[in-house]
């Protein structure tokens, strides 16, 4: 017999079904017991009145919470069931595996007359124990979003003549700089995990592909405690040729993410309110754009934040924070792009106009920095240049070859997958991704 989803049970009332997945909830009563079965569905109440099915009792004797059960029988409608209105009487039940006592509280237990509260377990606790954690709805929720946000992206980006590909993670040299990446032993050398797809994306436009994306772990070594700070994470970038301007950039993802975050709210606006109390916002295009130098006068002006002189050529994470006050109250917008940085402040390969401000920008998410885009400068001499500045040429001597033998004007950007779902649920980051990983965290 094939196993039927939850969610389509409704289609077989009266008929013999299978149902499979994990134990909720169950009572156990000397006259009757139910089971609420879960599946990545849905959720399903299994009613068994005991006299009918002695043959049964054992086998719910047996039963724990959390134990992954197959059941077989029939589905009715039953307008005293809260679940949808269906319960399944059950003419077998097979318990697939009995679960033990679970060692941590997915969420906090209310008191009642007879009980005492029970606190929720730390995320810490709850991440030793992930693959327990992960069976909430809340967490379910998540990935089911995250899966549909990057097939949204994905999916318009194939219809705008990209090309998927997968650049390597163990690299020879240094991704950007030596300060922030993995170093591994690979044989009798040296190896690095790479910190961004970025040189071979663009070795990919000097190859004539002309438009790339990829989804691919990105590592970062550095010793960040914050809420949306990871050692490794997903990316999702991209790059294409033949552009004019920094600005084709920002336009590709301004529709990049509108189109993202209108499957999102199309799909699962509603669970996500219910569950996660977060709106999604379907942004209005295009994004509020601002100078960085204009932002800080702003800011000053009107929220009475300054920073130091020698730290006004970057965007402090004060700023970034408060640069969502300001531009809802201006623009009524979720996103705001910043330009003009220092080029002191940005990477040796963005282009630079004849003032020697790079060409490029930050895009800023609710308060949190989530993409930083550019322009590339492609001509071998000038990026060469660039990168003798900051001391970089030998150590980019592989990359620097890319663009000896004729390559188009180019520019991209990556997003973080698991940042783009940390903001949509409100989340801290450790939370918002499959297995978190940090300074002090390599397990599970």
């Amino acid at each position: 017999m094939n196993r039927t989803y939850i969610k389509d049970v409704k289609a077989n009332l009266g008929e013999t079904i299978k149902v499979q997945g994990f134990v909720e909830n169950f009572r156990n009563s000397r006259a009757m017991a139910f089971i609420v079965v879960k599946d990545i569905t849905g959720k399903l109440q299994v009613t068994v009145e005991k006299e009918k099915h002695p043959e049964l009792n054992e086998k719910l004797d047996m039963l724990t919470g959390d134990s992954v059960v197959t059941i077989i029988g029939q589905v009715m409608e039953n307008d005293y069931v809260k679940l949808g209105g269906l319960e399944m009487i059950p003419e077998d039940i097979i318990c697939e595996s009995i679960a033990d006592a679970l060692p941590i509280t997915r969420k906090e237990i209310p008191a009642t007359k007879k009980k005492k509260a029970v606190e929720r377990s730390s995320i810490d606790q709850r991440i030793d124990y992930r693959w327990i954690d992960l069976r909430t709805d809340e967490n379910q929720l998540m990935f089911k979003v995250q899966t549909c946000f990057v097939n949204a992206m994905r999916n318009f980006l194939l219809g705008q003549n990209f090309i998927e590909i997968h650049t390597p993670k163990l690299i020879g040299a240094a991704s950007e700089s030596g300060s922030s990446v993995f170093e591994v032993e690979y044989f009798d050398r040296k190896a690095y995990l790479a910190q961004s797809p970025q040189f071979y994306k663009q070795m990919a436009m000097a190859s004539g592909f002309e438009r790339i994306f990829e989804v691919g772990p990105v590592f970062r070594a550095e010793k960040s405690y914050t809420s949306k700070h990871t050692t490794e994470f997903t990316g999702f970038d991209l790059e294409f040729s033949y552009i004019e301007s920094y600005k084709d950039v920002m336009a590709m993802e301004e529709q990049l993410l509108k189109v993202g975050l209108t499957a999102v709210k199309e799909q699962y606006g509603e669970q996500i309110k219910e569950l996660f109390g977060q709106e999604v916002i379907v942004p209005e295009t295009p994004f509020p754009v601002v100078k960085l130098a204009d932002l800080y006068k702003a800011l000053e002006e009107e929220y009475g934040y300054t920073v130091p002189e020698e730290e006004k050529g970057d965007l402090t994470t004060d700023a970034e924070k408060l640069s969502y006050e300001w531009v809802k109250k201006h623009y009524n917008h979720e996103f705001l792009f910043i330009t003009d940085y220092d080029a002191e402040k940005r990477a040796f390969y963005h282009m630079r106009d004849e003032n020697g401000v790079p060409m490029g920008y930050d895009l800023i998410w609710r308060g949190v920095e989530i993409t930083t885009g550019a322009q590339r400068e492609h001509r071998y001499e000038i990026l060469k240049k660039q990168a003798q500045e900051k001391g970089l040429d030998e150590d980019v001597k592989f990359y620097l070859e890319f663009f000896k033998y004729g390559c188009p004007p180019h520019g991209g950007f990556g997003l973080g997958v698991d940042r783009l779902t940390m903001l949509l649920t409100g989340l801290h980051i450790k939370e918002a991704m499959f297995i978190f990983r940090g300074p002090n965290r390599l397990n599970p």
